[in-house]
C-alpha cells in the first residue's frame, strides 16, 4: 500500500475527511500525477545546465553519479580560452592531434560558437542502458 493511500485512509479512519472525500483522494492517487504538455509552438527554455547522471550495480555495490554542470561555466571556460596566448594554443592544438583528435582546434572556440552549440544542446538526450549500468545525459 502506498503512502499516499495510507494517509488517507488513516485521515478516514480518524474522521478527518469524510468517506466521500476519502474516495476522491483515492480516485485521485490511482490515476496518477496530472501531465500538462506545453503547447506545440511554445519555444524551449534554454537550458541551464548540463545533467551526466550514472547508476551502476559493480560487484555487487550499487553506485551513483549525478553531476550537475552549469552552462554559466561553459560560457565562462570559452570566454577565458580567448585569453591563452596563441603559442599555448598551438601546444594544446598539437597535443590534441597527437591523442587522435586531429578536428579539435582550441583557436575555433568562440562565444558565438558556443551558444549555438547551447542551443543545440538543448534537444540532447543520451540513454545507456545496459545489464548493471544506466547512464543519462541531458539538458534542463
Amino acid at each position: 500500500m502506498s503512502e499516499d493511500r495510507r494517509t488517507i485512509l488513516n485521515m478516514l479512519s480518524q474522521g478527518k475527511i469524510t468517506p466521500e472525500e476519502a474516495e476522491r483522494l483515492l480516485a485521485a492517487v490511482d490515476a496518477g500525477p496530472a501531465r500538462i504538455d506545453p503547447p506545440a509552438d511554445t519555444p524551449k527554455a534554454k537550458p541551464k545546465y548540463l545533467r551526466v547522471a550514472v547508476d551502476t550495480d559493480e560487484h555487487g555495490k550499487p553506485t551513483r553519479v549525478n553531476v550537475r554542470v552549469p552552462m554559466q561555466l561553459l560560457r565562462a571556460g570559452v570566454r577565458l580560452s580567448s585569453i591563452i596566448p596563441p603559442e599555448a594554443r598551438e601546444r594544446v592544438n598539437e597535443a590534441m592531434r597527437r591523442k587522435g583528435h586531429a578536428s579539435f582546434d582550441l583557436n575555433s572556440l568562440k562565444p558565438e560558437n558556443l551558444e549555438e552549440l547551447i542551443e543545440q544542446l538543448n534537444d540532447l538526450t543520451v540513454d545507456v542502458d545496459q545489464e548493471r549500468t544506466k547512464v543519462r545525459i541531458y539538458c534542463e
